[in-house]
């Protein structure tokens, strides 16, 4: 009797680059590069401090960032959805019915 062996784990790693700019006290840029090693999405964010909020840059880093993280994550679980949806097309061509 064969013993089977358990798959062996891979490891990824995938590098995020947040360059965050903060002009004058109020507006905070985010420039956001998620490298997947494969695959290297970006994005821009912004984040503005409203007049009547005293300066506090760390705030407006923490939005920008953020919003940024946020989109990446919406970019990822698009190309997920397309990426998985040629591979059931390819599937499909695969082993054809009937």
């Amino acid at each position: 009797m064969q013993q089977r062996t358990a798959p062996q784990a891979r490891t990824k790693t995938w590098t995020l680059r947040m360059d965050i700019v903060e002009e004058n006290d109020d507006d905070t840029t985010v420039e956001a590069v998620l490298d997947t090693g494969g695959r290297t999405l970006r994005c821009r964010s912004t984040a503005q401090r409203s007049r009547h909020d005293p300066p506090a840059p760390e705030v407006g880093d923490e939005y920008a960032a953020g919003r940024a993280l946020l989109d990446l994550g919406r970019q990822l679980l698009g190309r997920a959805s397309a990426d998985a949806e040629q591979n059931e097309r390819s599937m499909d061509r695969a082993w054809p019915l009937g």
